[in-house]
């Protein structure tokens, strides 16, 4: 006899496939974004993917897997699920307002590898995100080490981490190139929220790239004071460690747009707050936080030429020094909106966020981890995440 089926666990053994064979055949409804929405913690919600199908539509889906392990076992996974107490009808509105721009939904893309150009930002916003903080630009000459991306797993089959470490760095396209690109976006998807992140070395290049970020139509701009892997000296988490410094960037920027203005963070640093009320003191309409965490990753995989070093880490495990450091923000600076960062993976994480003082959130790893679709699992929540939100 068949032990009772644990749904969460069958559901990850999804493959998460493109264009789903278990969709494709059948014909009354989605049995693949039903399993998604299982996955990242949202069972009830998925049946409405499914609330036309029938024994023999679950089964002719479930036959259509192609994991080399064996078919999820879709039918019996959804069966499993008792009804949702909440009607299609009355499931909330997510629509929120950060710094005075009307956003779709809390779900945004972070500042990283999966925003480095139009194709991507594009997917991403027909997947449901509201909005996206592109690659940080700068005027400098960025060349990427490779390879720069490492895992921490939890097994010796390499498949779900719980941590991720990058050596990444800024866009390495040209300036031109990268505010074309949002120009586009922002014309192409005018209801998406499109923000650029920057970075200067001096007051000059923080005032100019603002004035490119304006002009190109962008919602608002980041100052990415927090990257922790800079190789030009007095940029990213070097800057984001003096309030000084800060300040007197944030000043400048406010001085020179219109547009809100969004200092990010670093977490490497004893008081997170200090530099983040600098940049308050110097008019910044928000704060971001946080950065991924310095650190060492010593496998052979994280080498390049044979070399290891400091690097960013991010995913999953960072979440509770996030939490931390957004606390600390929130009773330092309860007037101030806040943007959300840092091992952001289902509903309830973000949630975790919005309760503490974040306006919204930011994903990265969990996207680079299992694909933009993420954001239609997490929009797909219960109605306790908009009651919470709307408490918080």
């Amino acid at each position: 006899m068949n032990k009772q089926l644990n749904i969460y666990e069958e559901a990850s053994r999804c493959l998460l496939c493109e264009d789903a064979p278990c969709t494709k055949t059948c014909a009354t409804g989605d049995p693949a974004r039903a399993i998604r929405a299982i996955r990242f913690d949202n069972h009830k919600p998925a049946l409405r993917w499914v609330k036309d199908c029938t024994d023999d539509d679950l089964e002719r889906a479930e036959q259509a897997c192609i994991h080399p392990g064996g078919p999820v076992r879709i039918k019996e996974m959804v069966r499993s699920i008792g009804s949702d107490d909440v009607a299609d009808d009355t499931y909330p509105d997510l629509r929120i307002t950060f710094c005075g721009i009307p956003c779709e939904n809390p779900f945004f893309l972070a500042s990283s590898a999966v925003c480095t150009n139009y194709e991507m930002v594009a997917r991403a916003f027909d997947a449901g995100w509201a909005g996206v903080f592109y690659k940080t630009i700068c005027l400098q000459e960025i060349k990427e080490v490779s390879p720069r991306f490492d895992a921490k797993h939890s097994n010796g089959i390499h498949g779900d981490f719980y941590g991720f470490r990058n050596m990444e760095q800024l866009s390495e396209n040209p300036v031109e190139t990268d505010f074309d690109i949002l120009r586009r976006l922002k014309q192409d998807y005018p209801s998406k929220v499109v923000i650029a992140s920057i970075m200067g070395q001096t007051e000059e290049e923080w005032t100019r790239l603002a004035r490119m970020t304006e002009a190109a139509g962008c919602d608002a701009v980041e100052l990415n004071f927090s990257c922790p892997q800079m190789k030009h000296k007095g940029m990213g988490s070097d800057v984001g460690q003096s309030p000084e410094l800060v300040k007197t960037y944030t000043a400048c920027v406010k001085s020179a747009v219109k547009i809100p203005v969004i200092p990010k963070m670093t977490p490497n640093i004893t008081h997170i707050a200090e530099p983040a009320a600098a940049c308050v003191e110097a008019g910044a309409d928000a704060i971001s936080a946080i950065n991924t965490i310095k650190s060492v990753t010593m496998t052979a995989e994280a080498e390049v030429a044979g070399q290891r070093t400091i690097s960013g880490y991010s995913g999953r495990a960072v979440r509770p020094i996030a939490l931390r450091h957004i606390l600390e923000l929130a009773q330092a600076l309860p007037q101030t909106e806040l943007s959300g960062i840092g091992g952001i993976e289902t509903w309830r994480d973000a949630l975790e966020f919005i309760q503490l003082g974040c306006s919204n959130v930011q994903v990265c790893t969990a996207v680079m981890q299992y694909g933009y679709r993420i954001s239609a699992a997490s929009r797909s929540c219960s109605s306790w995440w908009a009651s919470s939100c709307r408490s918080s």
